[in-house]
């Protein structure tokens, strides 16, 4: 089966490994072009070591893009991680069609940023789809999906990094072999369950500490590495990265720093408090908090907020 992996970065070029490793016909990559000064991406380096041609449209709307890709002759299009939109024409033009990658179980948390939400929402599960992709934005039908558990201190970097990373690009290759088989189920997507986030931003995770310990918490979780959540102290931006949960203290007000001990301190929130292990203070870098209980002069007592 000729197959053309579409995608970017890390994942897309552990896709495109573990196809070649296990021998199948991978005959061309598709991937993000760089922006000036940028290196280039690692699926784009890693296709160029085995010897694989490139192509690196700006946008897939275009007529000769399709063409191109109908010189190729691909019998299937691997789509993992693709931030660009890809119109039906080139879709369907292998053989076979295209599958996608989504780090959701759709139709649930359709959008850019599935992982951060359902760990924000405090979820006790998420999983990945492969899915294929038509005109709308992770609406198509489902060829397969895979369930994890969100363990009560898993943050993006774990749930993404130790969960859906490696299970997601096995069950690519799963749906490859799903396929070749003749094996390809299409399991239209119910929009009553359907849900749509954008991006996660900065603007999305600001901390209230007035609100109840645990959605403090899973904000702090969900935003942990990127977009990082944040409070002030003393006028300036301070990113919490990471942290823990731990019982409320007896007359504390919301946002007051109840304890500085052991390279860490403690904030007060509604029903319980947050444990703070790694910040980024404004204009600076990612410390232990221990750094900057010293460099800030923190001592209990000290408000956090706006």
């Amino acid at each position: 089966m000729r197959i053309v992996v579409n995608g970017q970065q890390a994942f897309g070029k552990e896709v495109l490994e573990a196809l070649l490793n296990r021998g199948d016909e991978v005959i061309a990559v598709y991937c993000a072009p760089e922006k000036e000064g940028q290196r280039p991406d690692p699926l784009k380096e890693a296709a160029l070591a085995h010897n694989l041609p490139v192509y690196q449209p700006k946008s897939f709307r275009k007529p000769e893009v399709w063409e191109e890709l109908s010189v190729l002759k691909p019998d299937l299009c691997v789509m993992a991680y693709v931030t660009l939109f890809v119109p039906d024409e080139f879709l369907n033009m292998p053989t076979h069609g295209t599958i996608q990658y989504h780090p959701s179980l759709l139709p649930k948390h359709r959008g850019p940023s599935s992982i951060n939400w359902p760990i924000m929402m405090g979820s006790s599960k998420t999983g990945l789809s492969i899915f294929w992709p038509d005109k709308g934005l992770d609406t198509g039908p489902i060829l397969l999906q895979k369930e994890v558990e969100i363990g009560p201190d898993d943050t993006l970097g774990s749930v993404y990094f130790d969960k859906l990373f490696p299970m997601g690009v096995a069950a690519m290759l799963e749906g490859v072999d799903m396929i070749k088989a003749g094996n390809t189920p299409k399991a239209v997507q119910d929009e009553s369950q359907a849900t749509y986030e954008s991006w996660c931003k900065a603007e999305d995770v600001e901390l209230d500490w007035n609100k109840p310990a645990q959605e403090v918490y899973n904000m702090i979780r969900g935003a942990n590495p990127q977009p990082g959540a944040w409070t002030r102290h003393g006028g300036k931006v301070l990113q919490i990265f990471d942290a823990g949960l731990v019982p409320a203290a007896e007359s504390a007000t919301p946002g007051q720093v109840t304890e500085v001990s052991g390279g860490s301190f403690t904030v007060a929130c509604n029903g319980g408090q947050i444990i703070v292990k790694r910040v980024k203070p404004e204009d600076g870098k990612k410390v232990g908090s221990d750094e900057y209980i010293q460099s800030a002069g923190l001592q209990p007592g000290a408000q956090l907020g706006g």
